[in-house]
């Protein structure tokens, strides 16, 4: 018999290279990969997702020794899909999948977070195609990402979270709201990410309560609402607005992540919760202090 009042147990708290500075496979400003997992595990953290493709070793072997030796395991990995342009674009998505969800697999994960591609370039803020799909773009979306999850499901035993992000066309709540809506529930789940669907003005609480039965996995981050505002006045591109601090420390910024915690207990599901305070470019002895301060206040608010 379900509890009356779950605990917060049932939500299992990580951290992922992107709150270290991290989002590339290599790049000279990003903190080396052994500093991250020495650092990850120092802040508190028990569980990580592998972040770019080749950032971690690719390796399962050596992946997994490197983080079972530090008292690590992994949540998840992440890729980056166009299914909105339909199946012409299959071939090259799974070739981009299949090496990220072998690895996945191997280290004993479960899931699979799904990032569409962005509709404007994350540097320049040209865009790269309309903002806005078609009624043809949205019926591809949906039926290739169904078509994902099933391979994904079928070749690797992963589950696949779609993850509604800043500048791509799964973003606030309408957009968000259609595509739930367009997706069958048995293939195709959310990672909500509260920082992403805050700048995109949706209310994470709100999503939670009512589709709570797509929500999968989650992301934990806020966003500063006098940065926002001046991004969205600006139209700044994601990448430039990350670098102007738009995602912040919690709990400074907003939502107030102690309610979203409380909702994703409220439906009694074991979930992630993995912190990710986007932060491109940073210097190299800024994350740690801030990971061990963002875990001290999550187990303020029970997690």
């Amino acid at each position: 018999m379900a509890s009356s009042s779950p605990s917060l147990q049932s939500i299992r708290i990580g951290s992922a290279p992107d709150s270290w500075g991290v989002w590339f496979p290599e790049d000279p400003q990003q903190v080396p990969w052994r500093r991250f997992l020495d650092e990850v595990a120092q802040a508190g953290y028990e569980w990580i997702e592998l972040g770019p493709y080749g950032y971690l070793p690719t390796d399962p072997a050596r992946l997994t020794e490197e983080t079972a030796s530090r008292g690590l395991r992994v949540s998840a990995g992440t890729v980056f899909t166009g299914l909105h342009r339909g199946p012409a674009v299959w071939d090259e998505t799974w070739a981009h999948v299949a090496d990220i969800a072998a690895l996945t697999r191997a280290t004993g994960a479960e899931h699979l977070v799904v990032i569409p591609s962005f509709w404007r370039d994350d540097r320049t803020g040209a865009a790269l195609e309309d903002r806005t799909l078609t009624t043809e773009q949205w019926h591809h979306l949906s039926t290739q990402t169904e078509r994902l999850g099933r391979e994904v499901g079928d070749r690797f035993g992963l589950r696949i979270v779609v993850h509604p992000h800043a500048d791509t066309h799964i973003d606030n709540e309408q957009n968000v709201n259609r595509f739930l809506d367009a997706t069958d529930p048995d293939l195709v789940s959310l990672c909500l990410d509260t920082g992403h669907y805050a700048y995109c003005g949706g209310d994470s609480v709100k999503l939670i309560e009512t589709y709570g039965e797509r929500i999968g996995y989650l992301h934990l981050k806020q966003v500063d609402p006098a940065v926002l505002a001046e991004v969205v006045a600006d139209e700044v591109p994601f990448g430039p607005a990350v670098a102007r601090g738009v995602m912040c420390e919690p709990p400074s910024g907003v939502p107030a992540l102690e309610p979203v915690l409380a909702a994703a207990r409220r439906l009694e599901a074991e979930l992630f919760a993995i912190v990710e305070q986007d932060m491109y470019p940073c210097p190299p002895d800024r994350p740690f202090p801030i990971a061990e301060r963002t875990r001290r206040y999550l187990r303020s608010c029970g997690a």
